[in-house]
């Protein structure tokens, strides 16, 4: 594939020009990983289990180089105050004066590597590594299905909603959906799905029952940032793999005239525009779509 041999050789590039080889990266005294993990702790500190889902690296990988990090001490594991369950890294005085020194020779050695361009090769630059940094994170987000009553859920709803509210030329009211969701998009008759990049939480949609055959898509939201890159189409295709696995044979939805993205989404997926099927104020486009089940597929057989 063309484009897998471009990104491998632009990476090849990358790592040897940032230094992502050497034993001292940028100067620091020591390797790329606790340097990146140093500047991911950040001023303020962090969760353990944030830097790993963050980085996405093992919990033994990340132990290691806080060890380092704290032989070093430049960092303090200690539990969180808030949920003492949790573990957080916090820098010391002289972590903090390390970070700022990497920060400074992290800037000084991006503009050395640009200084040769001119202006215009730069702002090329600069929006070809944006498009590829946002395709590449699109292409690495996950769907995880989630408890819709946990804090990443609620959040995610609670964007959705703000959205709508502002969108709606008479406003959104969410009245007790936030109660009612968590039970009906729950298994063993529901799921409700948070699209993650990272650790931070940027999609979500849910599916609960109808009937005894037919599931119904609801929050099916993507962040602002993050759209114009495919994944309200991948995470409608996520939904309606959950709507088979809970033995939904068809699927139904509803949307407004104001999200004219969601029509054309849906139009362009094979949902067909049916009569209203729901007490939805807020309605005014209602579709349909029945589930093919998935089979796998047989290799043919073999002829001498």
């Amino acid at each position: 594939m063309p484009d897998v041999g471009t990104l491998r050789s632009f990476n090849r590039c990358l790592t040897q020009r940032v230094g992502a080889l050497d034993d001292s990266y940028l100067a620091s005294g020591r390797a790329l990983g606790p340097s990146r993990l140093l500047f991911e702790i950040g001023r303020d500190g962090a969760r353990v289990a944030d830097l790993r889902r963050r980085l996405q690296l093992v919990s033994g990988y990340v132990s290691r180089l806080l060890r380092q990090l704290e032989g070093e001490h430049l960092v303090v594991v200690q539990a969180d105050p808030v949920d003492g369950r949790q573990r957080v890294a916090v820098l010391t005085a002289a972590g903090r004066h390390e970070w700022n020194r990497v920060d400074r020779r992290a800037e000084q050695h991006a503009r050395q590597l640009v200084a040769p361009l001119s202006d215009r090769q730069r702002a090329a630059l600069d929006e070809a590594l944006a498009t590829a940094e946002r395709l590449l994170r699109a292409a690495t987000v996950a769907f995880a299905t989630a408890d819709p009553r946990s804090p990443d859920a609620q959040w995610a709803m609670g964007q959705y909603f703000a959205e709508l509210d502002e969108r709606f030329p008479t406003g959104f009211e969410p009245g007790d959906a936030l109660v009612a969701d968590p039970v009906a998009m729950r298994a063993p008759n529901g799921a409700f799905v948070v699209v993650r990049n990272d650790a931070a939480g940027v999609g979500c949609g849910g599916v609960q029952r109808l009937d005894a055959t037919t599931g119904e898509v609801k929050r099916m939201w993507i962040h602002p940032d993050w759209r114009g890159v495919g994944l309200g189409r991948r995470l409608l295709d996520h939904l309606e793999r959950v709507a088979r696995q809970l033995g939904h044979r068809r699927i139904e939805l509803d949307t407004n005239a104001t999200r004219l993205e969601a029509v054309a989404l849906y139009e362009a997926t094979g949902y067909r525009a049916i009569e209203r099927y729901n007490d939805n104020p807020y309605a005014q486009h209602w579709f349909a779509k029945d589930l093919t089940p998935t089979t796998s597929r047989r290799r043919p057989a073999r002829t001498n």
